[in-house]
């Protein structure tokens, strides 16, 4: 082989170096492009570090068709691993690196359950049933007002106000246990124990006397007072023929018989007709602020003389009374309802003419002049202490009615009222 000349290896050498100056930047691009293909191996983990394995959001199955990977939604936060509301595709590779099967079950995606909240039972009530005195009137306001403002349902209580056909029966169906409560009379209350009734007094509605002698008005109201001798005077029950007409009587004709100086007649509560008939000179009635201006817008006019101003102790004018043998088992009751009147009575002291615009509300047989007009003269007689006992208006009574020779047998104070105690409001 000829020897190459000089020149010519010359150009051989530079024809190589450009070669692999042009060759050498794809041999780099290789090596990079081999070194991103392979991933490095992980770092050793220490012995303390947790491990989590992630299952395939997707099986092979669900592969869209053309080998595109679905989206799908990703789990709730776990532990702190997850987003909450973004699709996120699924890593490439995934179903290479996990062995997944078909028959394998889908996989249990957490939930919430949202469901109503269970309703509330309100506390079990206390029904009670109250027998009134009369038809309802502005003397029973701090009944009605506890009623129409709720405070014997925050109390538990549910209340029945029952309006008797007679009068006369309310004390008797209490006595029977056929009412838990029934209004009446101080007066009443001391003669209907005495007659062996087991009867007591638990709250004062009306700390005033509320009755008196109704007597046909004339010219001279003073001579016709000294002239009553030989009227016929009306009544409507017991205590006030025993008690009030002949305390009266007595105060005007200076004797103490002085029943046996009028013609008495029992009108029961037919009060209005008897002296629309003229049947009757006067009578002695328990609503001296609505009859004698019911009778004076019908023509008829007349004179009252207040109970308490002639010999008759003071006393309440309207109570609350209860069965003395049927307290067990109601005691507390019957204190919430006490305390329910308590704050009635104080918010019609409060607010007069709001409580008198509530009562027509409720009862709309009270709206009327008759009543507006007795609704000043009563409102400042209700009671702000109904569960309190003035001791010594009972005592006094009672020794009263017994000197009086009405009563034969006193009877103990805690046999008459009791005071039932605090209950909590």
């Amino acid at each position: 082989m000829a020897k190459l000349d000089r020149s010519t290896m010359i150009r051989l050498l530079a024809i190589a170096l450009t070669t692999a100056l042009l060759l050498l930047p794809l041999l780099l691009q290789a090596e990079q492009a081999a070194e991103e293909a392979e991933p490095l191996p992980a770092p050793p983990l220490e012995l303390d570090t947790e491990v989590t394995v992630f299952t395939p959001l997707v099986t092979s199955e669900a592969l869209a068709p053309g080998g595109t990977v679905p989206l799908v939604e990703a789990p709730p936060v776990v532990d702190g691993v997850g987003v909450i509301g973004h699709l996120l595709p699924e890593a490439p590779g995934a179903l290479d690196e996990h062995e997944v099967s078909s028959s394998e079950p889908a996989l249990d995606v957490p939930t919430v359950v949202t469901a109503p909240a269970d309703p509330i039972v309100p506390p079990p009530t206390t029904q009670l049933s109250v027998t009134l005195d009369w038809y309802l009137n502005p003397q029973h306001a701090t009944l009605l007002i506890a009623r129409e403002k709720g405070m014997f349902l925050r109390r538990g209580l549910d209340v029945s106000l029952i309006v008797p056909a007679d009068p006369n029966v309310s004390a008797k169906l209490l006595a029977a246990g056929r009412t838990d409560l029934a209004l009446g009379r101080q007066t009443q209350l001391h003669l209907l124990v005495d007659s062996g009734m087991p009867l007591v007094r638990i709250a004062t509605l009306i700390a005033a006397p509320v009755s008196g002698l109704m007597l046909r008005a004339n010219a001279d109201s003073e001579k016709q007072e000294l002239a009553v001798e030989g009227m016929r005077i009306g009544y409507t029950d017991i205590d006030g023929r025993d008690a009030m007409l002949q305390s009266v009587l007595s105060e005007l004709l200076g004797t103490a018989n002085g029943l046996d100086l009028v013609e008495l007649k029992d009108t029961n509560y037919a009060m209005l007709d008897a002296m629309r008939a003229q049947d009757v000179d006067g009578m002695m009635m328990h609503h001296r602020y609505l009859l004698p201006r019911q009778l004076a817008d019908e023509g008829i006019l007349t004179h009252t003389l207040p109970i308490e101003e002639f010999g008759l102790p003071l006393h309440d004018g309207l109570i609350l009374m209860a069965n003395r043998d049927q307290l067990n088992g109601k005691r507390d009751a019957l204190r919430r309802f006490v305390s329910a009147l308590e704050e009635a009575a104080l918010w019609i002291v409060n607010h007069p003419l709001e409580a008198w615009a509530l009562l027509e509300k409720a009862e709309p047989a009270l709206a009327d002049p008759i009543n507006r007009e007795a609704w000043a003269g009563i409102s400042p007689r209700f009671s702000l202490q109904p569960a309190a006992v003035d001791k010594g208006r009972y005592l006094r009574l009672e020794q009263y009615l017994l000197d009086a020779g009405i009563i034969e047998v006193p009877t103990p104070l805690e046999r008459l009222a009791i005071d039932l105690g605090a209950a909590v409001p």
